[in-house]
């Protein structure tokens, strides 16, 4: 069996250790030794933002937003998805993991980094939304496992009423915000609907053939 290679860690404000491994050729994330995520299972992350962007495909001069780095799946689908005029905003509170997706010797995220699209803010994104009122086409938010799957307590306030609240302040007219959940939770779904928004739930694969099922919540201002 191919060992686990570590190749970097760092402390969320709350204390969770994450760390970056390398596996037969793969990359992964765990949280206090919990993978969060990997480099071969992504298709969830990938229809984040084609689910979020395809209405924006043909849209002049969009401005999204990605609350979550990770591995860098759900950007890259981004920039797949939206014209040569956009821009993307990423939010990534540990500063270790945009480290981790600029270094060339990993191969994760450099050439979208560099993208001129593409703006990456070493913060927490419940700060960028607060700083940042109708300011999105699309929010497409991917931190920790999702509502009820959380191993980061920063995390938590994103998906409270306030927190919704404020992810729906920072959104435009006509556009949607997309959560990824590791799992169903209809407690999560009663909360958007009672902020005012219309929900879809889909259902996808982390991988194409196999792996678990997570969820996407697709939420639009409700009329």
């Amino acid at each position: 069996m191919k060992p686990y290679e570590k190749l970097g860690e760092a402390r969320t404000p709350d204390g969770t250790l994450l760390a970056l491994y390398r596996h037969d050729g793969a990359y992964l994330i765990r949280a206090d030794g919990v993978e969060l995520m990997s480099t071969r299972r992504h298709l969830s992350e990938d229809r984040l933002a084609e689910v979020a962007c395809a209405a924006l495909r043909e849209v002049p001069n969009v401005r999204v937003l990605i609350g979550g780095l990770g591995l860098g799946f759900t950007l890259r689908a981004a920039l797949r998805e939206l014209r040569d005029d956009a821009e993307v905003v990423v939010a990534e509170l540990v500063s270790e993991v945009v480290e981790w997706n600029a270094d060339p010797r990993y191969g994760l995220s450099v050439h979208a980094m560099a993208d001129p699209r593409v703006r990456v803010l070493n913060d927490d994104v419940s700060n960028v939304l607060r700083a940042n009122v109708d300011a999105f086409d699309a929010i497409m938010l991917d931190t920790d496992n999702g509502p009820d799957g959380m191993l980061m307590s920063e995390n938590g306030r994103l998906y409270a009423t306030h927190g919704i609240r404020v992810t729906v302040a920072a959104l435009r007219g006509g556009g949607s915000i997309v959560y990824w959940s590791v799992g169903d939770d209809p407690k999560f779904m009663r909360a958007l609907r009672g902020a005012g928004l219309d929900v879809n739930s889909l259902q996808v694969r982390a991988h194409d053939t196999s792996g678990p099922v997570h969820m996407l919540y697709v939420a639009t201002r409700r009329g």
